[in-house]
């Protein structure tokens, strides 16, 4: 059985799993698009030394920010990973990342370079509305789910469409035939009540400045890499990037990241509402009381034990 924990950023799900890691003698796998790459240990909450002492830690850092890591390409990892595990424990807050593990990917062929260009070409001409109301006239579904404002959902949706002739919502249902057949699930969503996740993240993102995370962007920029790899788009990167280039003070910068931030955990909020709405749900209440929490640990182990002993 693969325990998976998803949920927004901040919420206290990576301390979650460490602790059932510790109790259960598990494995912890990240299924987080940003905490795979190396050179971003701060700024996207990599496990530290005390963590990676605790229990086996698997894909944090686990690929330079020159490339660019897909769902598939990580699916692929995650999977050899849960098998070698004797308890593998996912956890990240990449929806997308436990969807292609869990329910199967759309085997999308590559999308020729020239319709990418045109898809963001289009979509600087027009702006956010008018091409998602270009997008409707071409796939109807998929504009429904994404709002105006989602523009690199949008230009992907497009571009799909134009490239393929097949919405992504067609490639996602041909997806469900290649989900693990010999894996069961159980799935725990950490549910932090908002108020506590923003303050949360604002709290967590000046622990990260305190520790270095200035130095840490400022190495990632030394790299010379393309603005427009997922790396470089990663919390708070172009933020203190724009700090460094004199363009924000060190303030604004900050702020701006911590606000990024709060706006990132609200949309992967309402992702895991609505996109694992059986998932079990849980508040972990890390400032509240050391007993709750503890109460908590035991209840999942006791659910998880007793799966474990029904599956065999």
């Amino acid at each position: 059985m693969v325990i998976v924990i998803g949920g927004p950023t901040a919420s206290g799900k990576s301390r979650l799993a460490l602790d059932l890691a510790v109790r259960l003698g598990g494995t912890v796998i990240n299924a987080d698009s940003m905490q795979v790459y190396r050179g971003l240990a701060l700024l996207t909450a990599q496990p530290g030394p005390d963590d990676l002492a605790q229990a086996p830690h698997r894909l944090y850092g686990a690929v330079p920010p020159s490339l660019r890591m897909s769902a598939a390409a990580w699916r692929d990892l995650a999977l050899a990973e849960v098998r070698a595990a004797e308890r593998p424990i996912l956890v990240g807050g990449t929806g997308l990342y436990l969807r292609t593990l869990m329910s199967g990917i759309a085997d999308i062929p590559a999308i020729d370079d020239a319709v990418r260009d045109q898809a963001k070409a289009l979509h600087a001409e027009l702006g956010g509305p008018a091409f998602h109301q270009d997008l409707a006239a071409r796939d109807p579904e998929g504009a429904a789910r994404l709002s105006p404002g989602d523009t690199q959902r949008l230009v992907r949706a497009w571009e799909v469409v134009v490239g393929t002739g097949r919405t992504l919502g067609d490639w996602q249902r041909a997806a469900e035939s290649t989900a693990p057949a010999d894996l069961a699930f159980h799935t725990i969503v950490v549910d932090t009540p908002r108020d506590r996740l923003y303050a949360n993240g604002d709290a967590r993102f000046l622990a990260m400045m305190e520790q270095g995370a200035l130095d840490e962007v400022r190495a990632l920029l030394d790299l010379g890499l393309d603005p427009d790899l997922p790396a470089m788009k990663a919390l708070g990167v172009p933020e203190l990037a724009a700090h460094l280039s004199g363009a924000l003070s060190l303030e604004e910068a900050v702020a701006l990241a911590q606000r990024h931030t709060r706006n990132y955990a609200k949309r992967q909020t309402t992702w895991f509402r609505h996109q694992m709405a059986e998932a079990r749900r849980v508040d972990p209440g890390f400032s509240q009381t050391h007993t709750g929490y503890e109460k908590l640990i035991e209840s999942l182990l006791s659910e998880i034990f007793a799966i474990i002993r029904k599956t065999g």
